[in-house]
């Protein structure tokens, strides 16, 4: 019996820990759910006119603008499960009152990209958005060519001259020269958590398994 205790504790506290860490995900799961429905209500939420001041706390906050675009746009490379490859066009958009923000103004395909696209004047409405679009792998943005390979709000402000304040649009009431609007969603938050809790159940029913087998051959080698 002395044989069996310690393969034994080892493989039910083991086991215990892999059951743990999975249930452990599967309240992730829930909290992420609840947050992602609070999300989703604020992105839906009545519009208000922009505020005077914007911070990143203000992400996925509906607001409405009114101006004109200038003309300066940034083209982040993007693509559609529809059109596939294309480009996210980021104008600088000066506001009725002055202020120069960065507009989302949608998807292009690669064949509009170098469509002009002149000062226009747009009614808005969208959401305040800091997309993390950037990883370790993400390649600098190619100046030269005008195109971005994420959407990184202060950069894009330094580049256009603005305030550091993207609009995500959601509906434009005016000519949107070809961009049809991408609104933000929460689609794009991932929540792995219910794969994650799946994967450590599956650890501890092979740990187990194998509690079984080195049992089983100690028992063995006893006769």
């Amino acid at each position: 019996m002395r044989r069996y205790l310690f393969p034994l504790i080892l493989g039910i506290v083991g086991c215990a820990i892999l059951v743990q860490l999975g249930l452990w995900q599967l309240d992730r799961r829930d909290w992420k759910e609840g947050m992602l429905e609070e999300i989703r209500t604020g992105i839906l939420a009545e519009p208000v006119p922009l505020p005077a001041k914007v911070d990143p706390s203000m992400k996925y906050l509906p607001v409405t603008v009114s101006g004109t675009t200038t003309g300066a746009e940034i083209d982040v490379l993007s693509h559609t499960r529809g059109q596939g490859a294309g480009y996210q066009i980021v104008s600088r958009f000066v506001t009725d009152d002055g202020r120069a923000i960065l507009l989302d103004r949608g998807f292009v395909p690669q064949e509009a990209r170098r469509v002009g696209r002149p000062p226009v004047r747009l009614d808005v409405r969208g959401n305040l958005h800091w997309p993390q679009d950037a990883s370790s792998s993400t390649p600098a943005p190619n100046r030269d060519e005008n195109i971005w390979f994420a959407r990184d709000v202060e950069a894009m402000a330094a580049e256009l001259d603005t305030e550091p304040v993207l609009v995500v649009a959601s509906f434009i009431q005016g000519d949107n020269q070809g961009a049809e609007p991408i609104p933000v969603a929460v689609e794009g938050i991932p929540n792995n958590h219910l794969s994650y809790a799946v994967q450590w159940f599956l650890i501890a029913a092979t740990w187990a398994v194998m509690t079984l087998a080195l049992i089983w051959r100690i028992r063995q080698r006893s006769y």
